[in-house]
């Protein structure tokens, strides 16, 4: 997340805990054009979490917190299972997987793409989106 974002608060006015994975990656078929849809490409996703992790902390207690290992497989599969045209939808998409725990405020998701069809030399493309819990 552009590093502008300000924290995630909890009741008291206190900023949350945060878990990242950063730089996970997997191949996907996402994009508007046929291209991409039929050959492939590969993404990068950066997925914060905001949570209140004393509890975990407290008791050395994985479940008052995120296992970041079955996140981490949860966000390959969505990036590698159904084609979506644009990035922002695949990152709505990430962002509702990151938000399934009940433990986690909110979640900030980064979807790159290195590989996008920009036809002047880039260093990347990404989409970053910031969801709360409803």
């Amino acid at each position: 997340m552009s590093a502008d974002v300000g924290p995630v608060l909890d009741a008291d006015g206190r900023p949350l805990d945060r878990v990242a994975l950063q730089g996970l990656r997997a191949r996907g078929r996402h994009g508007v054009l046929d291209f991409e849809k039929a050959l492939g490409q590969e993404f990068v996703v950066d997925v914060v979490l905001h949570l209140d992790s004393r509890a975990a902390a407290a008791g050395d207690d994985l479940t008052h917190t995120v296992h970041y290992g079955e996140l981490a497989e949860q966000v390959v599969a969505v990036v590698s299972g159904e084609p979506v045209e644009l990035i922002e939808t695949l990152a709505q998409r990430l962002a509702d997987v990151a938000l399934a725990s009940p433990l986690v405020v909110a979640a900030d998701v980064t979807v790159h793409k290195p590989q996008a069809p920009v036809t002047v030399p880039f260093g990347d493309v990404s989409v970053s989106i910031r969801r709360w819990r409803r």
